[in-house]
């Protein structure tokens, strides 16, 4: 990552929760509560994903009015997003993939950023730009734990958050690798929860998703 949380927070996203909801928010008016049921549950990194036309909107709400927030913009693809997002108020940034002039546009906003991986000739030059914290995307047709476990012994300073096709069932197995720090998912966000406004029901989701550790038990 290029620059610290603030000094309120971790110094690092993957340590502010076991899991990283990922959110696509597709009626603003949803985008409030949804936080609001996600960081009562315990888990306070939202990221946001630019998939819809309100994602923008819906980081601002969210960074203005749900205190314990720690709200990111994921798929984030271009430079120009970068600072779009970050004028909205994200703070951390997460991408499926990279390039130079995407990895030098989030390094130079000074938000936390995630840059994706799937290949290890992608971790090593990462590492070779000082980045040693990544998304590692889409992680189970990338090669899973397995991939990741074989990883850590040549390249133990790179540190991951899987996304991609995990599930309560996995997630355990994704945290007790030595190089996984937390996941990615939306499990706690299940879309007739979503549409039928059934936030009591997502903090509970996401109450059992915080208490995710290595083995299933709490951290």
């Amino acid at each position: 990552m290029s620059s610290p949380l603030p000094s309120s927070s971790p110094a690092s996203v993957l340590d502010l929760a076991p899991v990283v909801p990922v959110v696509v928010v597709d009626d603003l008016a949803d985008a409030v509560p949804l936080a609001r049921a996600l960081v009562a549950g315990g888990l306070p990194a939202i990221e946001v994903t630019l998939r819809t036309p309100v994602a923008l909107d819906a980081i601002r709400v969210i960074a203005a009015e749900v205190p314990g927030a720690v709200v990111g913009a994921g798929t984030v693809i271009t430079p120009g997003q970068v600072g779009e997002v970050v004028a909205a108020g994200a703070r951390f940034l997460v991408s499926p993939g990279w390039t130079d002039a995407l990895l030098e546009a989030m390094r130079a906003s000074g938000a936390p950023f995630l840059p994706g991986v799937s290949t290890t000739s992608e971790v090593v030059a990462l590492l070779e730009r000082g980045v040693r914290e990544m998304k590692f995307f889409p992680a189970e047709a990338a090669g899973g734990t397995a991939y990741l476990k074989a990883l850590a012994a040549p390249l133990p300073q790179a540190r991951f958050c899987p996304t991609g096709g995990i599930g309560p069932a996995s997630a355990p197995d994704y945290l007790a690798l030595p190089n996984v720090g937390c996941v990615g998912g939306s499990w706690m966000l299940p879309k007739d929860a979503v549409t039928g406004r059934d936030w009591g029901r997502v903090e509970a989701l996401a109450r059992a998703a915080a208490s995710l550790s290595a083995g299933g038990t709490c951290r």
